[in-house]
């Protein structure tokens, strides 16, 4: 760049750093903080990251080297970096290797935590809350543990600041063969396409210790089913799958049989309806934390320990629920693969997924893979509707909850969807919604087809099913739909409200309609203007501008 003044960049001592979104190196400066950074705040004109001890934790994990993070952040800035930002950094970045639990060689009930830096280990010595963990192993020095506590350390430590990086291998579990067709039974050609296999790869690192564990972070419909199939076939074991609800689990099936030579009576499904355990084991986390009471145990979690499981795979790894991370903490032994669209978790536990799921082993931004046809083009538009006057003195005097329903459930809001409906005449469109008064009234007023929670299975599936063979063109959903729903046809989207602020929830959503198609898909999303909901909306965007994603802002 010709001078100083035309970097995008600015870095700020606190470890702000705040691009500018008009400059021309916008898109580059952008795809490089993605390595390292995370978006906080996304306005029209300059956009605000930081960066955090896990954001670094992973890009270490990813093997990203420190010296291309400060080459790029000399490249990009506009002034000089300040010092204590490199300097924090750095010492985020090298915590991660650190701390390497290992089996313990004198001992083969015990695993050793070894600390390379003398200044940590002093710390984590001195710790208290950590002196529960620690075994005696006779004269020999060092910190050793029972191999059942691997987990709980793990978690602990990662809460005190100390990444561990696990290097003490897995179990094989019990051995099912496994392999991938050429041919799926609609008769199409399958292979697993490049990022696919290299996603693949990267988790299981040639059957090392290295490998094993961590989360594969990919855009819906770019196939990351694929990626647990190809990941099954690699490790060819006992698996355990987790998926978000019972279509997902059918869809599992389906694609488990289309694309694997595995016999249909080889694949057991843990659910409401169904209970069996077979080589390849498909279960929801609602089963797994079901319980009869509040106080009753979750008798379901023993599947996790009770079978010799070689791989764990957690399907939208992001809605990981309490109760299976602590089930989690308890199978360190076994594979773990996670699979998301997003780390983003609405409850701040990323650091949790870290320790017990592992690092992030893949990412490729969503803009890669729409340019290379791989996901549709999407354009984003959110639409600001005024209140009626009515609403508007409703709202004014409404606590704060209120307020975010009434702005939610603009009765404007159906004019405009009306008017999006005939723009788009003809093709796929899913209208989706927070609240079910809101879209059941809607349903009923344009005579469309509805699906909620309270939709009968049976009934949930003839209307998917009707849908993707055009029977049907507008189905009204809630959120069921937010995750595992495969409608690849879809290529509208309305979105007329949501959960508060998800950044999780709007990266999901927008994924319904990102299989690859000849024409861009549309993303709409409205909002009440100048109320609490098109403020929350601006946070719901954050993860889809970090990603490359730009929202047209128009007013009704």
């Amino acid at each position: 760049m010709s001078s100083q003044l035309q970097k995008p960049l600015i870095i700020q001592s606190d470890r702000t750093l705040m691009l500018e979104v008009g400059h021309p190196g916008y898109v580059e400066c952008r795809d490089f903080l993605s390595l390292f950074a995370e978006l906080v705040k996304s306005p029209e004109f300059i956009h605000t990251y930081r960066v955090t001890p896990l954001s670094l934790w992973n890009a270490a994990a990813l093997d990203v080297p420190f010296e291309e993070i400060t080459n790029g952040l000399e490249e990009f800035s506009r002034y000089s970096v300040p010092s204590n930002v490199i300097v924090d950094m750095r010492e985020w970045y090298e915590t991660y290797g650190k701390l390497v639990l290992q089996k313990a060689e004198a001992a083969e009930d015990l695993l050793e935590l070894v600390v390379a830096d003398s200044r940590i280990l002093e710390r984590i010595r001195n710790n208290e809350s950590l002196d529960e963990f620690w075994a005696d192993n006779g004269s020999i020095p060092g910190l050793f543990i029972p191999q059942a506590r691997r987990g709980d350390l793990k978690h602990a430590l990662i809460k005190a600041g100390y990444p561990v990086k696990d290097l003490c291998g897995y179990l094989e579990g019990e051995r099912f063969d496994i392999t991938l067709r050429d041919i799926d039974l609609d008769g199409d050609s399958f292979a697993l396409r490049d990022y696919q296999q290299e996603a693949i790869d990267l988790f299981y690192c040639g059957g090392e210790k290295t490998g094993g564990s961590g989360v594969i972070v990919l855009p819906c419909g770019s196939g990351k089913t694929i990626i647990g199939l190809g990941t099954i076939a690699q490790i060819s074991s006992y698996t355990l799958i987790i998926a978000t609800n019972t279509v997902s689990v059918q869809q599992w099936r389906d694609e488990l049989i289309s694309k694997t030579h595995i016999n249909e009576t080889d694949i057991g499904e843990y659910t409401g309806r169904i209970k069996e355990i077979k080589p390849i084991t498909i279960t929801t986390y609602q089963m797994l934390t079901h319980r009869k009471t509040k106080d009753s145990p979750l008798h379901n979690l023993k599947i996790f320990t009770e079978h010799n499981w070689g791989l764990i795979i957690y399907d939208e790894v992001h809605i990981l629920p309490a109760p299976v991370f602590r089930a989690t903490t308890a199978i360190q032994a076994r594979r773990r693969l996670g699979l998301t669209a997003t780390l983003v978790r609405e409850d701040g536990k990323e650091d949790d997924v870290f320790a017990l799921i592992g690092p992030k082993r893949y990412d490729v931004p969503w803009k890669t893979l729409e340019s290379r046809g791989y996901i549709a083009e999407a354009i984003c538009t959110e639409y600001r509707v005024p209140l009626s006057s009515k609403e508007e003195l409703t709202y004014a005097h409404a606590d704060k909850r209120a307020k975010f329903r009434i702005a939610a459930e603009n009765e404007r809001k159906k004019e405009l969807v009306c008017e999006l409906l005939e723009n788009h005449a003809g093709e796929s469109i899913l209208i989706i919604g927070q609240f079910i008064s809101q879209i059941e009234k809607l349903a009923k007023s344009l005579e469309l087809p509805i699906i909620t929670g309270k939709t009968k299975q049976d009934d949930r599936e003839k209307l998917y099913d009707q849908f993707r063979k055009g029977n049907i063109n507008t189905l009204v959903v809630s959120k069921v739909a937010n995750f595992s729903v495969d409608l690849p046809d879809a290529s509208v989207m309305i979105q007329i409200s949501g959960t508060y602020g998800s950044r999780q929830e709007e990266a999901q959503r927008l994924g319904r309609i990102l299989r690859p198609k000849e024409h861009a898909s549309h993303f709409y999303t409205l909002v009440s203007k100048g109320t609490v909901e098109q403020t929350f909306g601006s946070n719901r965007q954050l993860f889809l501008v970090e990603q490359g994603y730009r929202y047209q802002i128009r007013y009704f």
